[in-house]
């Protein structure tokens, strides 16, 4: 966060000192001239601590307390006067001021009041913008699989989080894409920073631009009072942008030149505020075909697109259901308060055969409506919603292979085993298929399959599969038809 210092001191020398110990990339510094405006100032603009001194007491600090108890999310005060007993200090704490100095303070130790009520203030917004209701930081060690798919997604971000670039994080909806992005926060070296999210989606064009950039006082009606956004927020830290295809084209612009120049200005202001931030943007939207169809810049595309990190669903790594599954049921169960410690075998596969659509959000909300209705220690099939224990979105049962059709090497096996191989033959068959259908088009192919361009060329190298092999074999049948 960029901390707002404002002075109203009647010892010039005494504001020019703080003003070039305290002024930096982290702190603004601004000095009142006229201190007659300070009350006005208070009402219009955001502060974080407050520097007055010679008040008239105890008129003068009764008007500046009851200014900050009408404003809300008031500044800090830090008073110096001249000559104040100690029952006249005891009011003016009790008044609402956080520090009551001598006006004989040396230099050196009200800077040092300062620095700690500002670094008090960072650490309140810190919690504000966590939150009371997150119980655990998220971490990568959430992400652990079995799956060789995850294994591989997840080996890739653990090259990316010491990095300061940019990050795009691809996937569908309910994959944990936020989470993702906390978790790389909170490995990486900006963790002390603050992690600010926004939702473009989530606000109306006319808000959006002043939730990220913040605006001054009058920038627009209803804007009584000057306010910071998500840029300013999480300075030193990091910027979360959900649903970053949702975002109109002239805000597309501003945020362009933010990555490139790091500085911007607030709705209706004139200064220019540097920040430091990385920025992490998320969609699951197909971000080149919004470029090729002229609804997303494409120098914006390349700017957030340093790295992009597409996130498997939910159903192209099932193996790691039954331990998300056991995990869910343990994380909620003091939360809900029932007794359920378990899944039968035959729920289990149920949900292992399950498409989810809705990816892991949907397993949750799932596994929480399970151990609600539950009425025994385990969660049965009677217990999961009838659209996944009667199958209407399962996916259709392949027919019985016949005792000469079973590859003789699967009875030597276990059955997690098999089941992980007949996948993986399956998935190969249908990529391959699709590939050949489309000539190896690639972008065709993964529309068609429902799947991220980015995700089937990994299933492609995973397979051993080429585009180019697809494409001759196409045009060879061609030639042959004709």
């Amino acid at each position: 966060m960029i901390a707002r210092l404002l002075l109203a001191l009647q010892q010039r020398q005494l504001s020019q000192t703080l003003m070039r110990h305290l002024s930096g990339p982290d702190t603004i510094v601004e000095s009142l001239g006229n201190r007659q405006r300070l009350l006005d100032r208070l009402r219009r603009e955001v502060f974080d601590v407050v520097v007055v001194s010679d008040v008239k007491l105890p008129s003068r600090i009764t008007d500046l307390t009851d200014t900050m108890l009408q404003i809300g999310d008031g500044p800090a005060l830090v008073v110096i006067t001249d000559g104040i007993d100690l029952e006249q200090q005891t009011r003016l704490m009790a008044a609402g001021c956080q520090a009551v100095l001598d006006a004989n303070v040396s230099s050196d130790a009200l800077v040092e009041v300062v620095l700690s009520q500002l670094e008090q203030r960072r650490e309140l917004e810190r919690r504000r913008l966590v939150g009371t209701r997150r119980l655990s930081r998220p971490r990568l060690t959430d992400f652990v699989s079995r799956s060789p798919t995850m294994q591989a997604f997840i080996a890739t971000v653990e090259r990316v989080v010491d990095g300061n670039i940019s990050l795009l994080l691809l996937g569908e909806t309910g994959v944990g894409k936020e989470r993702l992005a906390r978790a790389i926060h909170n490995e990486g070296p900006r963790s002390s920073g603050p992690f600010v999210a926004v939702n473009c989606a989530a606000l109306p064009e006319a808000l959006l631009e002043s939730e990220l950039f913040g605006h001054e006082e009058g920038a627009f009606t209803g804007a009584v009072r000057s306010r910071r956004g998500c840029f300013e927020l999480s300075h030193n830290g990091t910027v979360f942008l959900d649903e970053i295809g949702d975002l109109p084209n002239h805000l597309q612009v501003k945020l362009l030149s933010v990555l490139q120049e790091r500085e911007f200005r607030r709705v209706g202001g004139e200064r220019t505020i540097s920040v430091d931030v990385r920025v992490m943007a998320a969609t699951n939207r197909d971000l080149e075909q919004e470029v090729s169809l002229g609804r997303f810049r494409n120098d914006l595309f390349y700017r957030l697109s340093v790295m992009t990190l597409t996130i498997p669903p939910l159903r192209e790594r099932r193996e790691d259901i039954p331990d998300l599954v056991d995990n869910y049921i343990e994380h909620l169960r003091p939360r809900l308060g029932r007794e359920v410690y378990g899944i039968v075998d035959e729920a289990m596969a149920t949900l292992q055969e399950y498409q989810w659509p809705g990816n892991v959000r949907e397993l949750i909300n799932v596994v929480e409506r399970a151990m609600l209705l539950a009425g025994g220690r385990l969660i049965g099939l009677s217990e999961l919603p009838l659209s996944i224990s009667q199958g209407s979105t399962m996916i259709a049962p392949a027919p019985l292979l016949s005792r000469e059709e079973l590859p003789e090497e699967w009875l030597d096996r276990p059955l997690s085993d098999v089941r992980r191989d007949a996948m993986n033959r399956v998935e190969r068959a249908y990529i391959a298929g699709m590939l050949r259908q489309t000539g190896g088009r690639v972008g065709e192919t993964a529309r068609r399959a429902g799947i991220q361009p980015r995700s089937l060329y990994d299933k492609m190298k995973q397979h051993n599969l080429s585009k180019e092999e697809f494409r001759v074999r196409n045009g060879a049948h061609r030639n042959d038809q004709a």
